[in-house]
């Protein structure tokens, strides 16, 4: 495990599921974390005797984005690694979807981490250690799916963000992305079905599983490493392998991890 002690670290959209696992292992390996959401919460992420730290924002306004990392600086007194974890849309028919609905999903998904990634430069930039920006992507930005036109080219955008600022920023500040794939969590059930609908989905991984959300926490832990120190502009994939092709298992069906 990656040591973060006295290191100060935010992840937007922190208080559960992907977010609230990275935000616990951080604090398990020694950082002080901010976490922020539109709603304050009733259970911050902890590790031990550690509890994560909570803003109120709504990050899809640059000024309240912007008050996230004044917040973290004015806390900790420093800010080393920004984790842009806040995202996701519900499926719509992009037949009939609203300008709005797109505007939205595309504001949190792409410009939201932008609005994050500047304030956080100016600060990781005058600290003599540089700092680290990670976006959380999805394989939806690099393969498109019904219901998700918005969101996969929010996704997409994304990694060409992380590739470009990974450029500009450096080299005081590190800029990667971990790119998600299917990912178990207290929402499964409304995405893949129940036990037996999401076991299926299961069989189209070659690692025969979904990702856990502390499955992606490694990932970014993996990415502050000294180890990792030359490593920027990267995407790195935490999706079990990929997905099976689904014209393979029409013709394989007794095929199953």
């Amino acid at each position: 495990m990656s040591e973060q002690v006295g290191r100060a670290v935010i992840v937007t959209g922190g208080t559960r599921g992907i977010g609230a696992a990275i935000a616990e292992r951080f604090l398990a390996s020694g950082a002080d974390v901010l976490v922020c959401g539109r709603s304050e919460v009733e259970r911050l992420p902890t590790s031990g005797e550690r509890t994560a730290v909570f803003e109120q924002a709504d990050i899809r306004q640059p000024e309240q984005a912007a008050a996230v990392v004044a917040a973290a600086k004015e806390r900790f007194g420093r800010l080393d690694v920004l984790v842009n974890n806040a995202g996701g849309a519900p499926p719509a028919d992009s037949t009939t979807v609203s300008p709005r609905f797109v505007s939205a999903v595309v504001t949190l998904n792409l410009l939201a981490p932008f609005y994050l990634a500047q304030p956080a430069y100016q600060v990781m930039r005058d600290q003599p250690e540089g700092g680290q920006i990670i976006n959380i992507g999805s394989v939806a930005g690099r393969h498109p799916a019904p219901g998700a036109a918005a969101y996969s080219a929010a996704k997409a955008g994304l990694s060409m963000l992380t590739r470009t600022l990974g450029m500009e920023f450096a080299p005081k500040v590190r800029v990667n992305q971990v790119t998600v794939g299917l990912v178990h969590t207290e929402l499964s059930q409304q995405n893949y079905g129940d036990a037996d609908g999401q076991l299926r989905v299961a069989a189209t991984i070659p690692m025969a599983r979904m990702a856990s959300p502390e499955d992606v926490a490694s990932a970014c832990l993996l990415l502050t490493a000294p180890e990792a120190g030359y490593v920027s502009g990267a995407e790195l994939l935490v999706d079990g392998g990929g997905e099976i092709p689904a014209r393979y298992l029409a013709v394989n069906p007794e095929f199953r991890r």
